[in-house]
């Protein structure tokens, strides 16, 4: 049996929308078989810490090539990961 779905309401403010929200489920309003991906270009990508251990003489290493390079250590790390996970992936 398909379930219906129910007009949007309009609202006056952000304040009164998030209210509805809360007491209103959202699969009454959107049909997710229609949903439609969508991209954001302009956001920013969220980050994380992670904790990594490194033998002392490889963090030693990178932080040299890091320091030829005129690039704090973190920042080449990440660029090497990105450039193996896109070499990867290909």
């Amino acid at each position: 049996m398909k379930k219906s779905i129910k007009a949007m309401p309009t609202f006056q403010s952000e304040i009164e929308e998030r209210k509805f929200w809360e007491i209103n489920d959202t699969s009454d309003y959107f049909d997710l078989a229609h949903a439609v991906k969508v991209t954001m270009p302009n956001l920013k990508p969220g980050t994380a810490s992670i904790s990594l251990r490194l033998s002392q003489s490889f963090l030693e290493g990178v932080k040299l090539q890091a320091n030829k390079l005129d690039v704090p250590y973190q920042s080449l790390m990440k660029i090497w990961l990105a450039e193996k996970l896109a070499e990867s992936t290909r």
